[in-house]
């Protein structure tokens, strides 16, 4: 079983983007998947926590990802120890940030940073990370591929935003392979 846990702000899309990458695995990969939120009183800008599972067999856990396999942050401040805390070693740390990737490693797992802040503002117009952090992690893992994760966005997201972040869920992939 693959498990991600994400970390974002209320507002930022944390839950949103867990449950696309789970649609795109169920639906279009023929795998199963969990995606559930884990918040107290939601509140704008408050810290949420966003979780996915995904594996070829049926899925019985409900539990909250306590080891994982990649751990998403939406919003750089959210970063510290409670935040690698169970990443698993040889995971994936992908971080929304400006910095060097050098400057979150030294625990055992590989860092990619992107700065999604500024992808959203230049495509969406507004700081919601979500879906350029969802291109991160599907080029940084190959989860799933592009035309499933486009799929999801068209069934899960109203139409008038649809093509805007499938533009910048492509720009965000394109970003870190390039980096790869």
């Amino acid at each position: 079983m693959i498990e991600i846990r994400w970390h974002g702000r209320g507002g930022q899309g944390a839950f949103t983007a867990a449950r696309l990458l789970g649609h795109a695995v169920s639906i279009h990969d023929g795998k199963y998947a969990q995606a559930f939120p884990s918040f107290g009183p939601e509140r704008r800008g408050a810290p949420v926590l966003a979780f996915t599972r995904i594996s070829d067999n049926k899925i019985s856990d409900r539990s909250q990802v306590e080891k994982c396999d990649y751990v998403v942050v939406l919003d750089e401040t959210l970063y510290g120890p409670s935040v690698i805390k169970g990443l698993k070693n040889n995971g994936i740390l992908v971080i929304n940030s400006k910095k060097n990737p050098s400057e979150f490693a030294g625990h055992g797992f590989k860092v990619i940073t992107i700065d999604a802040t500024e992808l959203s503002l230049k495509t969406l117009k507004r700081p919601i990370t979500n879906v350029p952090m969802l291109g991160a992690l599907i080029a940084a893992s190959g989860l799933t591929n592009l035309d499933a994760a486009y799929e999801s966005i068209d069934s899960g997201l109203s139409p008038a935003i649809r093509e805007k972040n499938k533009k910048v869920l492509l720009e965000a992939y394109n970003s870190v392979k390039e980096e790869a």
